[in-house]
């Protein structure tokens, strides 16, 4: 097998799990008759929102007049994408700034603008969370972005920010479906986190929320962030209005994930399969320090190269990184890197990390890297440089590293987002 063979190959299976997300491709079966006798109301936030947007403007533009169709679309910069009908925003990701503010409060209006007689279409994909803010009264914008960029840095879990955010938020934890109430209200999602929880994906705007205020203020201290004394008091004293499990506004609701992580997993092991290796997933829902999920997957494959199987390891879910250093990265790069260092040049085996949305941390640019590569060369390449890859580890800056060596992975946008992709070739 030849030096690009390998990489050509863990691209193609990296194409083949963000086409199974492609919104263009799963939405419109999920997409509901519009609204009989009233209007049909879009509403899309998250990264897959523009491709989303497009999709149910191609559906309804044939079959609902004019002055009955109106729709709103919030994505980050370089993930628009041009609709005829809808208005659209582009926002602050991953962190929220006054167009999230502007866009969190439109969406607001027109969703108690509904009546009975119309239908309310949430397309919600990941990112969402950043790009409709609404704070709470008592917590200014400025409060919100410290208190996210303090989360992120920290190691937290996705499922741990989103509660922190629910509750800091007017718009998130159901209260988008209070507003809508009592208009029919239709959700589809593509996932893009561990066990395709629905209050957790994008914050849970249109269903109930599981958490409580109890538990966002014990997340933010078990992380030791920061909060100024007006948004303590605000958070502190808030009767959370949050509508409840049982609800009657969730009795005319529909709630469907049209594509996750374990779809795009399965999706990858077929186009392995029909090239010939034997595809394994290791999970589609895994949730660790991408240092930690590096050491496990080096184990797995030191195991499968000792067995002589030809195979591939597959894998998704959310990785973190506690930041420490003052280097440049993401989750993927960290855990690329991670998993060289731990396979220490193995022959045999090759490695693709990248971020199914197209961008992996970074500056919050459309043209970030979405992960990297890595082989049994990565290390002694590296050290042919002068480059010590441990310590670019150690200073979080992964990024820096792929970079000198040209192994940094940049897709741009892929329009959709369902997590972490993570494909380990095992050659005997």
């Amino acid at each position: 097998m030849t030096q690009t063979a390998p990489r050509q190959l863990l691209m193609d299976l990296f194409r083949a799990a963000v086409d199974a997300a492609d919104p263009l491709r799963c939405l419109p079966p999920h997409l509901p008759e519009p609204a009989a006798r009233g209007r049909t109301i879009v509403l899309a936030a998250g990264k897959a929102a523009g491709a989303m947007a497009q999709a149910a403007e191609a559906r309804y533009l044939v079959s609902v007049e004019d002055d009955r169709l109106s729709g709103l679309v919030v994505t980050r910069q370089g993930y628009q994408l041009p609709c005829q009908k809808f208005e659209a925003i582009v926002a602050g990701h991953p962190t929220p700034n006054a167009n999230s503010v502007m866009a969190a409060e439109r969406s607001l209006e027109l969703a108690r603008d509904a009546s009975d007689d119309d239908l309310v279409v949430v397309l919600l994909s990941g990112g969402a969370s950043a790009l409709w803010a609404a704070p709470i009264d008592g917590v200014t914008l400025a409060d919100k972005q410290h208190i996210g960029d303090q989360l992120l840095r920290s190691g937290a879990s996705i499922g741990e920010i989103n509660c922190v955010r629910k509750h800091l938020s007017r718009i998130k934890g159901g209260q988008l479906a209070k507003a809508i109430a009592p208009a029919k209200l239709v959700t589809l999602a593509i996932s893009d986190v561990a066990g395709d929880a629905p209050d957790v994906i994008g914050s849970g705007p249109t269903v109930a929320d599981s958490t409580t205020q109890t538990e966002a203020l014990a997340c933010l201290k078990r992380y030791g962030i920061s909060l100024s004394d007006e948004a303590v008091s605000a958070l502190s004293r808030r009767a959370s209005d949050a509508p409840g499990k049982d609800d009657p506004i969730f009795a005319s609701t529909d709630y469907t994930i049209v594509a996750s992580p374990s779809q795009a997993m399965e999706a990858a092991a077929k186009a392995a399969e029909q090239r010939g290796y034997a595809p394994t997933i290791i999970g589609s829902d895994l949730e660790a320090e991408a240092r930690s999920l590096a050491e496990l997957h080096a184990s797995l494959a030191r195991k499968s190269h000792k067995q002589g199987a030809k195979c591939v390891l597959l894998s998704s879910g959310e990785a973190t990184v506690t930041l420490i250093g003052s280097g440049r990265g993401g989750p993927n790069q960290e855990f690329a890197l991670a998993l060289a260092c731990a396979l220490d040049g193995l022959e045999g085996i090759w490695a693709l990390a990248a971020d199914s949305d197209g961008t992996d941390g970074g500056s919050g640019d459309s043209d970030d890297p979405a992960g990297a590569i890595i082989g049994p060369h990565t290390l002694s390449r590296a050290r042919e440089r002068g480059l010590d890859p441990q310590k670019f580890l150690e200073n979080n800056d992964s990024s820096g590293f792929f970079a000198a060596i040209g192994d940094l992975l940049v897709t741009g946008p892929t329009f959709t987002n369902v997590n972490d992709f993570r494909a380990i070739l095992v050659e005997p």
